[in-house]
């Protein structure tokens, strides 16, 4: 199955990705564990369909459609929806309805369907209408900051914000790096000590949970499913 995937950063704080991807036939791929949300919209025989994505506390199994076009939002841990609560979302889907190539209905009115090119523009004007916004303490604490907070108080805000604990994420967030260092060609016994694993079997205990595949197939890739969207943090 082909699956051609692009993405790019974004200097807007509530944006951690801007992705899209085009599949050729129907197929499966590895969905990794992320630490975020996400705003997806995909086409497929002239449909267009639309849905948010939750976070993803475990990789898994992802059924992928034949020639369909995506383009999606990743947004920033800490950035929220205040009327879709985050935690309702882990491990789930909440599909958009009445969405057509033009326009997508949010928040009551019609708004034109972002692209790769403009979803800043789209998700500044989120912020203005007040569909999303962000809890600064969240990803202050993931860059190394210490607030003036109590930690029962921090891990309510983190649950709240991302629908994962702070362990969680960093857990997942771990993973990932340690997956794109495999995929560069480090050895396992080097990513161990990179990023502060107790032993191997620990690095391939959270390989197999957040990436779904060991470190000899991230690192041979011919013959395992196409992963969805791995990048350096």
């Amino acid at each position: 199955m082909g699956l051609e995937i692009e993405s790019r950063p974004s200097e807007l704080p509530h944006i951690q990705r801007v992705w899209r991807s085009r599949s050729g036939e129907a197929g499966q791929m590895v969905s990794i564990a992320t630490s975020h949300w996400e705003l997806v919209f995909w086409e497929q025989q002239g449909v267009v369909r639309a849905a948010v994505l939750g976070p993803e506390g475990t990789a898994s199994l992802a059924e992928v459609p034949a020639d369909a076009e995506f383009f999606g939002i990743s947004f920033a841990p800490g950035t929220s929806m205040p009327h879709i609560p985050v935690s309702r979302l882990v491990g789930g889907t909440a599909s958009i309805p009445d969405v057509t190539r033009r326009s997508v209905w949010l928040k009551g009115s019609a708004w034109h369907v972002p692209n790769y090119d403009n979803a800043e523009a789209f998700v500044r004007r989120m912020v203005r209408e007040g569909i999303v916004d962000l809890d600064p303490v969240v990803p202050a604490v993931l860059a190394g900051a210490s607030p003036d907070v109590t930690d029962r108080t921090l891990q309510r805000r983190f649950v709240a914000a991302t629908g994962l604990t702070q362990g969680a994420i960093r857990q997942i967030d771990r993973a990932r790096q340690a997956a794109v260092l495999i995929r560069e060609g480090v050895a396992a016994q080097d990513v161990v000590h990179l990023l502060g694993y107790f032993d191997q079997p620990h690095l391939a205990r959270s390989l197999k949970k957040y990436i779904g595949l060991t470190a000899t197939q991230l690192g041979a890739r011919d013959g395992t499913p196409p992963l969805s969207l791995l990048y350096k943090t």
